[in-house]
């Protein structure tokens, strides 16, 4: 009687605790069908230098097809939050480049001694897609803008084009950031991750705070890797987390030079082919408790149930997961906002795929509790 009363009690608490524990807040910044275009896909996200976050996104005007098809017209929007992400501004475009062309691929970094927020992307010309651009022409351009007013406003595009690609290369076609996972070094290096056509990965890199940039060499080892992430560990090597087409998992290299060269490629976590996002969430060289990397995928099957992942042991095993939602999830991007939650900025559907792109802010008290609190 007495362990059965017991047992009852601990029910009842486990139960008040769970019911008492709040349900996530999904807020929709930008809703397909809204504000003149079809589909908005590929989220970025960053914590400007204020604490404001700034949610960059494609506006897809004809359909959801990706630039160069379907005579498409991809214009490069975004929306700040001044309160964590509950809340968000109106959408401004950053770029439009003219009729059935493309800016797209969003990638940022903030650069913390300049105060500058940099966002990267590409530009493609009507009809030019990744397989379709021609080697040595600019149907495929590698552009960046930098804001020193959080967002505010922003610079001319710079032409990064000559340093993202070897114009020279009869087969290079293009080049493209991210999208997402661009960071900042210790030692305040800017470094973007970057891809090509034909498939390979490689980064770019600013040591005198974005005046000028080099190109790294590209990773061996690696057949079908895309789009890719970065991070940096705890020991200052570089990992980069790259989408495969070929496998259902992801590819991880690292590099000891800063993003100059990269090591053999080992088995990432296994997700069906998307992008993810992985973002440094601790490190006890600051002062934290211990070392924390934070990933987001589809835990599938396919794109679907959003979720995080957290490394205690920079990026060998993830063995935190919690679900973010059971709903139709594909690309999402990661920040750290300045209370020590995580942002993450995904791609969300409910009838089907790339209805909204949904801001949810994690505490880490959910990510790593056992609240059951996601949204079903």
């Amino acid at each position: 009687m007495i362990n059965r009363l017991c047992s009852a009690l601990l029910l009842a608490s486990a139960m008040a605790a769970q019911a008492a524990a709040p349900l996530l807040v999904h807020t929709d910044v930008f809703v397909s069908g809204k504000d003149g275009y079809h589909t908005y896909r590929i989220p970025a996200v960053e914590t400007a230098p204020d604490g404001s976050l700034i949610a960059f996104a494609e506006a897809r005007k004809y359909s959801a097809a990706d630039p160069g098809h379907d005579k498409q017209d991809i214009d490069l929007v975004f929306k700040r939050s001044a309160d964590q992400g509950a809340a968000w501004s109106a959408m401004e475009i950053l770029e439009d480049p003219g009729e059935l062309w493309s800016a797209a691929n969003p990638a940022t970094v903030v650069d913390r001694a300049a105060g500058r927020v940099w966002v990267f992307y590409l530009r493609s010309r009507p009809g030019r897609s990744t397989l379709t651009a021609r080697p040595g022409t600019d149907d495929f351009q590698t552009l960046a803008r930098w804001s020193a007013d959080n967002g505010r406003s922003w610079s001319a595009p710079i032409d990064l084009t000559p340093v993202a690609r070897d114009l020279k290369d009869p087969a290079w076609r293009a080049s493209v950031p991210g999208p997402g996972g661009a960071i900042q070094t210790r030692t305040g290096r800017l470094l973007v991750p970057m891809w090509k056509t034909p498939f390979a990965n490689f980064a770019i890199y600013s040591d005198d705070h974005g005046r000028t940039w080099r190109r790294g060499r590209q990773a061996a080892g690696i057949q079908g890797g895309n789009e890719n992430q970065l991070v940096e560990l705890a020991n200052g090597r570089i990992l980069m987390d790259i989408r495969q087409s070929r496998e259902p998992r992801r590819w991880l290299i690292e590099s000891a030079d800063g993003g100059q060269s990269w090591g053999p490629p080992r088995p990432g976590l296994p997700v069906t082919p998307v992008m993810c996002a992985i973002e440094r969430w601790t490190l006890q060289a600051r002062g934290d408790d211990r070392n924390r990397l934070a990933w987001t995928g589809p835990k599938g099957p396919k794109r679907r149930r959003l979720a995080i992942r957290v490394s205690y042991d920079e990026g060998r095993a993830f063995p935190r997961e919690r679900i973010i939602s059971h709903q139709y999830a594909a690309y999402s991007d990661l920040t750290i906002l300045p209370d020590g939650s995580v942002g993450v900025l995904w791609e969300r559907g409910v009838e089907r795929g790339y209805q909204f792109i949904t801001f949810t802010r994690l505490t880490r008290a959910w990510v790593e509790g056992s609240a059951t609190g996601a949204n079903q």
